[in-house]
């Protein structure tokens, strides 16, 4: 099974409607990477009595596949944040069970922060 990749995406007094649009774009950006499987995030059960389940929105599952998959995903997020300037934005990046929150740390922070999150994940596509 190919490792994936779950993305959350957040920006501050950001409504569903614009997490939405966030997370499509950024699906659409991650979708021109090769090596990658792009889709909206994991269904939650819905609220009692409701018919089916709910997308998760400002959510993205990205399989991996082959090597340099992770670090590709990783290097294009931060890109898209980078140009997200004007409203503070994060994304919280989760492999097996490991986090990697990106959100308004210095590009040192980040690049440093990053480095330790695919050296435990070297086998997992980065």
């Amino acid at each position: 099974m190919e490792p994936t990749v779950h993305l959350t995406l957040a920006e501050s007094g950001s409504d569903q409607t614009r997490l939405d649009q966030l997370s499509r774009m950024l699906r659409d950006e991650l979708r021109q990477l090769d090596g990658t499987e792009v889709q909206p995030g994991p269904s939650q059960p819905g609220p009692p009595g409701a018919r089916g389940d709910a997308s998760t929105v400002g959510t993205l599952a990205v399989a991996l596949m082959g090597s340099g998959g992770l670090t590709a995903v990783i290097t294009a997020v931060r890109a898209w944040l980078d140009r997200g300037h004007e409203t503070p934005r994060s994304i919280r990046v989760e492999v097996d069970g490991d986090v990697l929150e990106l959100s308004g740390a210095t590009a040192a922070e980040h690049d440093e922060l990053v480095s330790l999150f695919l050296s435990r994940h070297a086998g997992t596509g980065s």
